[in-house]
């Protein structure tokens, strides 16, 4: 007998690029994911609350996780001022019943954003039952040079937050242990972005159990330790011939993840 655990596995939006916001809540619904987290970046459908909020109805599939617009390409996505775009995120989960926004590191070059961040973030926190999850990011690469892109830091684990996002394709880039990263989190590991790599200096987002990531491990750590956040499958399907490979690709990723959450969590026979 298994016992399955309480974590819920979500369909990150960025999962189907270049397919819309609006195929991503198409899929999770047809393939069984238990929910989405909606990635806000340039689709002007992510950052409708309206819009989502009707995807969300129609397919009946909640949205657990607002993902803050954090990337380059959403520099002037709801505003460019960053604490701006965090409050937006704050409001957007509140509105839609997300549980989580995840939220990256301030670049190097926000350099006050970056000064007040680790503040700024607790303040938020404080001020809404919706977890504000730091995620670890990773050393940027060219050749033999590395550059520190992220203040205060990278490794998340060095700063003081009250919840963490782990994402395995980023300590595959970092060439960090996702095991001793899970283990620096502790109880304050509240979101789990799951997705493979190789340690590429390129940021991959493999399907899990195609690089060389710990994904099996991770989840079944996490299944033994009664982890109840979310589990968002977070992998780029770009390269996907058409749109059944792509669908393919996340149908693994999804059996790939309940796998391995279940299978840890035994209960013997009466």
């Amino acid at each position: 007998m298994v016992r399955i655990p309480d974590a819920k596995v979500a369909l990150s939006t960025a999962s189907v690029y270049p397919e819309s916001t609006a195929t991503a809540f198409e899929i999770a619904a047809r393939l069984g994911y238990d929910g989405v987290e909606v990635m806000v970046w340039t689709d002007p459908v992510s950052q409708d609350m309206e819009a989502l909020r009707r995807l969300s109805d129609y397919h009946r599939i909640p949205i657990l996780a607002v993902h803050a617009p954090c990337l380059l390409i959403t520099q002037r996505v709801w505003s460019t001022d960053p604490w701006t775009k965090l409050q937006r995120a704050q409001a957007a989960a509140e509105k839609l019943g997300a549980g989580t926004v995840v939220v990256h590191p301030p670049f190097r070059w926000q350099r006050q954003y970056a000064r007040d961040f680790v503040e700024g973030i607790w303040r938020m926190a404080n001020e809404t039952d919706v977890r504000f999850a730091v995620e670890n990011m990773y050393p940027w690469r060219y050749r033999d040079r590395e550059m520190l892109a992220y203040a205060p830091d990278w490794d998340v684990t060095n700063d003081d937050y009250r919840h963490f996002t782990i994402d395995l394709s980023h300590t595959a880039t970092a060439r960090s242990d996702a095991l001793q990263m899970v283990d620096r989190m502790g109880d304050r590991l509240g979101h789990v972005h799951l997705a493979d790599g190789r340690g590429s200096a390129k940021d991959e987002h493999l399907v899990p159990g195609r690089g060389t990531q710990p994904c099996a491990e991770v989840l079944e750590r996490l299944a033994l330790t009664g982890f109840d956040g979310h589990v968002v499958i977070e992998v780029n399907t770009r390269r996907a011939m058409s749109s059944a490979e792509r669908e393919a690709d996340l149908a693994e990723a999804l059996a790939f993840t309940r796998l391995h959450l279940a299978s840890a969590v035994k209960v013997p026979r009466p």
